[in-house]
């Protein structure tokens, strides 16, 4: 199925956009992991819970910098297989306007409410 109301000049901006922005986040991905330094594993035990802080904050940046390029990485997958822009949750078209401010996102506005519906109804029982 495809998204009718996409115009090729939009999904090559849209494909542009995605680009620029995995680049920037596997810059900032490098640049965060040559900032970190491994402390040493002597010191105190305040220093210990120190390094150990920035570690976590680190590991935690790095997973969500990745996560964040993976997401990337399948909407230029569904470009090039031509369902970029089609609502995983309601198989509708995603509206343009979202598209153009998420290009990776996977749901219309519609889907990402019924997702987020069954997540709250599930989360409770």
């Amino acid at each position: 199925m495809r998204n009718k109301s996409l115009t090729p000049d939009l999904i090559v901006e849209c494909k542009k956009r995605l680009l620029t922005l995995k680049q920037e986040l596997l810059s900032r991905m490098q640049a965060s992991a040559q900032g970190f330094v491994m402390a040493e594993k002597g010191g105190d035990e305040i220093d210990l819970t120190v390094a150990n802080l920035e570690e976590h904050s680190f590991l935690i940046n790095q997973e969500r910098l990745r996560h964040q390029v993976m997401e990337i990485e399948f909407a230029l997958a569904r470009i090039e297989q031509g369902t970029f822009g089609i609502c995983e949750e309601t198989e509708e078209a995603i509206e343009v306007e979202r598209l153009i401010a998420i290009p990776w996102t996977r749901l219309s506005i519609e889907g990402a409410e019924l997702r987020e519906a069954l997540s709250r109804k599930f989360a409770r029982a």
